[in-house]
């Protein structure tokens, strides 16, 4: 039975739907960028997006967590902040999701339960075992019904920051709910993991500190959903840390100023063979879940709702002098 049979249908068609979301957002916040009404960094997410978009689905965010770096737009969109928010904090709008303040590396919505992309390198890591300590604090003394998870992507560069082994080690000792994603497409910004880290599977590192390790396919969506569905259950119910290498795959490069010239056209094209969102569409097409004219209006549907989120960043106001010293102190 193909595998896809066993879900719901809207299920899929809201996944894909998703994923199609994500990849025309970072397709169109690269042509924006290109005009410079987008300023600053921007690390773009074509390719991962069966990552952020599996693994988020199989949270409750009413009670889980999600931290991630600066390449965050796709986990913005996975925990429902609008793209119009997004993109307009990509401008530098007052409308956008952190008020034009923290721009492409720092979307933040506490009410989705999104605590930030990060922009130092890392920096995530300690702060996602620090949320996952107060969720076991708070169900310890009984204030929460059921144990929240928290989710921490990082690239595989970040992994040889000190933090990832300090939180490791932390997460191992206190029992923390945590999972840690090395989100591993393979490069740490120009450079290739094997000339910088002496093992390639970075599950392994988690037996240096008592914890389990998993590998996943992070090109695949199901994959991603059925795995990360597993562990968060674990997590939930044990108190368990766990790592997760997730093996994927960025089309562009590091960044917007990253032409990408240190990998080969053949490589880039193997892995786009085994694109998320045309892997799931494939499956589903061929099990009579969808149709190709079915896929097209949801791909038309997509492209407006992100030209509308382009032209509401547009129209949107500059942030008011003002509001330079708000934000800053927590009530």
């Amino acid at each position: 039975m193909s595998r896809v049979k066993k879900y719901d249908k809207q299920f899929l068609l809201d996944s894909l739907r998703e994923m199609l979301t994500m990849r025309r957002f970072e397709e169109k916040a690269g042509q924006m960028y290109g005009l410079k009404k987008i300023g600053g960094f921007c690390h773009l997410y074509n390719g991962q997006e069966a990552v952020a978009s599996g693994s988020i689905r199989a949270l409750d965010l009413s009670k889980d967590y999600v931290l991630t770096s600066y390449r965050d737009h796709a986990h913005a969109i996975g925990c429902g902040i609008e793209p119009k928010k997004i993109m307009a904090e990509l401008y530098g709008k007052i409308t956008g999701v952190s008020r034009g303040k923290g721009g492409s590396m720092h979307m933040f919505d506490p009410e989705k339960h999104m605590l930030g992309g990060n922009g130092i390198v890392g920096a995530q890591i300690p702060l996602a075992t620090g949320t996952a300590f107060a969720q076991a604090y708070w169900h310890k003394l009984g204030k929460t019904k059921d144990l929240g998870v928290t989710l921490c992507y990082f690239g595989d560069g970040a992994i040889h920051q000190g933090a990832f082994h300090e939180s490791l080690n932390l997460a191992r000792i206190w029992d923390l709910p945590v999972i840690y994603l090395v989100e591993n497409n393979r490069f740490g910004m120009g450079t290739a993991v094997k000339r910088v880290s002496a093992v390639e599977d970075f599950n392994l590192k988690a037996s240096g500190y008592d914890i389990e390790g998993r590998i996943l396919n992070g090109m695949d969506f199901l994959d991603m959903y059925e795995g990360i569905t597993e562990i968060i259950k674990e997590s939930r119910e044990n108190g368990k840390a766990f790592l997760v290498d997730v093996k994927t795959y960025r089309y562009k490069g590091h960044s917007m100023s990253d032409p990408a010239k240190y990998r080969t056209k053949e490589e880039l094209e193997s892995f786009k063979n085994q694109d998320p969102i045309h892997t799931l569409m494939a499956e589903m097409i061929e099990a009579k879940m969808l149709t190709e004219d079915e896929y097209k209006k949801m791909d038309d549907e997509v492209k407006q709702l992100i030209k509308d989120a382009v032209d509401f960043a547009d129209k949107s106001e500059e942030p008011p002098l003002h509001t330079m010293y708000e934000d800053i102190y927590a009530d």
